[in-house]
């Protein structure tokens, strides 16, 4: 080989060799930060799809009944600490008679519902939001209503065959429920078209095909029985307005018992009043 072809040529290996030390390989650091990187994404995604799906068990009965929902999850102590929870036993002696005048105004249409089998309850869902309740000048639109056998409330100690509550809910997401007592008596026109389409089975969906208008379903006398109180189910949570209509309304003895066929006994005891007052309005 002449000289200038092996300068040459050697000119040339330097240059590719510092070519390629500006494009450095990966390290082994660096590979295992996208490892890392990859696994925590993939945790959390785990985790985000547990948290989705899972929420601890709670029921109506044995270890799982509602003298241990306070003990199933941390986010249920409530249920065992809370001390204005619900329902309650509305005793005669206990009332205070309102001295306001003002009225709660319930403002509602006929409206579509849908079924769902919760698994603790049928629960009834509107399709619209135009049925409002205004309770101390705040309005509040129907989110759902539901139904327990036997009552969870209680009349001066005694339970009725069954209680529906309707949910409502304002803008800044507060409740404020209804509690209407149900005693064996007249086939109940109204809900007939919603009893023939009771989903059976857990999560089971159905619809209402006759709207119904909830106003009807409320007492003509709208008495009712004014109180601080909570959900009645898992979380228990606290700061809802009750009111629970004095006068009943009335479900034939077939009625009730097709929703017992389904839930046997699903109410929550009352609980103690503690220092709370019952207004009567």
């Amino acid at each position: 080989m002449k000289i200038n072809d092996f300068f040459i040529a050697k000119m040339l290996c330097c240059l590719l060799l510092t070519a390629c030390s500006t494009q450095p390989l990966p390290s082994e650091e660096s590979i295992y930060d996208v490892k890392a990187e990859n696994h925590s994404n993939h945790l959390e995604s785990d985790t985000i799809e547990v948290n989705s799906s899972h929420a601890s068990e709670w029921s109506y009965e044995g270890k799982t009944g509602p003298k241990h929902w306070g003990e199933l999850d941390p986010a249920y102590s409530t249920c065992a600490k809370g001390k204005e929870q619900s329902p309650i036993n509305i005793e005669a002696s206990q009332l205070i008679e309102s001295t306001s005048p003002e009225k709660m105004i319930i403002q509602s249409e006929p409206t579509t519902f849908t079924l769902v089998n919760t698994g603790h309850t049928i629960q009834a869902n509107p399709i619209t939001k135009r049925n409002v309740i205004v309770l101390d000048g705040k309005t509040y639109s129907l989110e759902q209503l539901h139904f327990h056998t036997p009552s969870e409330h209680q009349f001066n100690g005694k339970n009725f065959a069954m209680e529906f509550h309707l949910v409502h809910k304002d803008p800044y997401g507060k409740l404020a429920v209804l509690g209407v007592m149900v005693q064996e008596g007249s086939e109940n026109e109204i809900l007939a078209a919603a009893w023939n389409a009771l989903p059976k089975k857990e999560l089971d969906k159905s619809i209402v095909k006759e709207p119904i208008d909830v106003k009807t379903l409320i007492p003509h006398n709208q008495t009712g029985f004014h109180y601080n109180g909570s959900l009645t189910t898992p979380p228990c949570t606290e700061g809802i307005k009750w009111i629970v209509f004095e006068q009943p309304i009335q479900m034939s003895k077939n009625q009730i018992q097709v929703f017992k066929g389904i839930f046997p006994d699903n109410h929550r005891p009352v609980q103690p009043i503690n220092q709370r007052e019952i207004i009567k309005k």
